[in-house]
């Protein structure tokens, strides 16, 4: 078959995808390695044999669910190309939020940077492709994560320092500018864990007890010992979790407290500013 047959044959086969379209190209490119532009301008082309044989197996994994980026092996984010793996999630769009309003926030000078829960080290090595004046520590639970971290920090020359470890323990006597976090917040017993790609991720990265905010209200009421005075603590969070938040923040002495909006409208990343223990102690008097 041409690469245009190729095409409209894998399009059939994964009918059922929400982005069917997008999922085809990504495979082709990747197993052809060629850009998305080829598709089009070269719709006769002749795969190999071998390059055949591949399409038709990643074509069948993708129809079984299993997620474009574990068959390809990487995702891009904030424009960097990471290697992922089932060890970690797939990072998604919408994190991307949580970097653009990092950036606003931060001072033009250094800063200190922490990233709790890094996974593949996405928003850690976006923040650092984006200030690489910054000293940015990644905290990561999972040693094979961790690893994976470790790896896309080297093969995108972006320094920074990844630590194994749960949330603030491997940054004991440590204080930062901005803390950041996509923790686990999702229910254990939410019916989407059985559907779409969150089927192939760990349970991990993904669960946390007391209807999902259990890291959330961790992390929040721990982080005022890791932040300087006036440092922003961000956090991704459920769809239905906002105002939750933005009350255990308010609850904890945090000012500044807002909430940002994902590209389906729905409440998604919170922040707060931490005025400092001596200030907020004086707010509540």
């Amino acid at each position: 078959m041409t690469l245009a047959q190729w095409r409209q044959w894998m399009r059939e086969q994964l009918a059922d995808s929400e982005s069917v379209a997008l999922d085809v190209d990504v495979l082709l490119c990747h197993v052809l390695d060629k850009p998305r532009s080829f598709l089009l301008s070269w719709p006769e082309y002749l795969p190999t044999e071998a390059d055949q044989a591949r399409l038709t197996a990643l074509t069948a994994r993708r129809r079984t669910g299993e997620p474009v980026a574990h068959l390809t092996g990487e995702r891009e984010f904030w424009s960097l190309m990471l290697a992922v793996s089932p060890d970690t999630l797939i990072p998604r769009p919408d994190t991307e939020l949580m970097i653009e309003a990092a950036l606003a926030r931060l001072p033009l000078s250094a800063a200190t940077l922490a990233d709790l829960g890094t996974g593949t080290g996405a928003i850690a090595l976006s923040m650092k492709s984006e200030r690489p004046q910054d000293t940015v520590i990644a905290v990561e639970f999972n040693a094979n994560a961790a690893a994976l971290a470790r790896h896309n920090s080297e093969r995108l020359q972006l320094d920074i320092d990844i630590r194994q470890g749960s949330w603030f323990e491997p940054l004991a006597g440590q204080c930062f500018n901005m803390i950041l976090s996509n923790p686990p917040y999702i229910d254990a017993a939410d019916p989407h864990l059985h559907s779409g790609d969150v089927r192939f991720e760990p349970a991990s990265a993904l669960v946390a007890d007391a209807g999902g905010m259990a890291d959330l209200q961790h992390i929040i009421t721990q982080a005022p010992s890791h932040l300087l005075a006036n440092g922003w603590l961000l956090l991704e969070h459920g769809w239905q979790q906002g105002a939750l938040v933005r009350d255990y923040f308010t609850g904890q002495g945090y000012q500044q407290v807002s909430t940002l909006r994902d590209y389906g409208g729905q409440e998604r990343i919170t922040l707060a500013q931490w005025p400092g223990r001596h200030n907020a102690e004086n707010k509540h008097q």
